[in-house]
């Protein structure tokens, strides 16, 4: 069952689910859709280092290490911005930190993160690839962002990236030991 606008600010407010900071308690206005709810950019880009041939080979550290070895880290602001060009994929943060908490015995949930189709039409890709966030999940969410379209695409901190839709999960489930717990590499995403 997707949870409405109303619900979600319910299960914020109950602390079921949270998401800090939140951008406001209306249901009926931003950051809040019908069905879903509107994340924000951060302040961090990661993009491939350009200099050197590289293969990706994850039997060697595992991503993690590889982002470390092979990414650049930006700070972006409001008034310096990323510019994303043509084809290319960057990683980065919601500015929000988001908790799925399992409580015991309590209805519990999940979520998806989805693009914005206001981006879509412009030619941007927001977390095309494993939208899911598991019951259990506390962090802020590494989105993948590539540029499809035409032409340059300023990624500015703040902007609505992508909307989070949340479930609940039917029954309890058991915290499993590889359970992906948060955000956090070597490389800073």
């Amino acid at each position: 069952m997707i949870l409405s606008n109303t619900e979600i600010l319910k299960c914020i407010n109950s602390g079921e689910i949270c998401i800090n900071p939140l951008k406001g308690q209306d249901p009926s206005s931003p950051p809040f859709n019908t069905s879903s709810i509107d994340l924000h950019l951060g302040t961090e880009v990661l993009t491939p280092k350009q200099d050197a041939p590289v293969q990706m080979d994850l039997r060697r550290g595992g991503i993690a290490s590889f982002l470390a070895q092979h990414s650049e880290k930006h700070i972006i602001k409001d008034n310096q911005p990323y510019s994303l060009r043509n084809g290319e994929l960057v990683l980065a943060k919601t500015q929000e930190t988001v908790s799925f908490p399992i409580l015991d015995g309590e209805i519990c949930y999940a979520a998806r993160v989805e693009g914005r189709s206001s981006l879509a039409r412009c030619g941007i890709l927001v977390h095309f690839t494993a939208p899911t966030i598991h019951a259990g999940f506390e962090g802020t969410i590494t989105l993948e962002i590539i540029n499809l379209g035409a032409h340059d695409f300023l990624l500015i901190p703040g902007m609505p990236i992508c909307q989070l839709i949340i479930e609940e999960v039917r029954g309890n489930p058991v915290d499993a030991p590889n359970q992906f717990k948060g955000q956090t590499s070597a490389a800073g995403l």
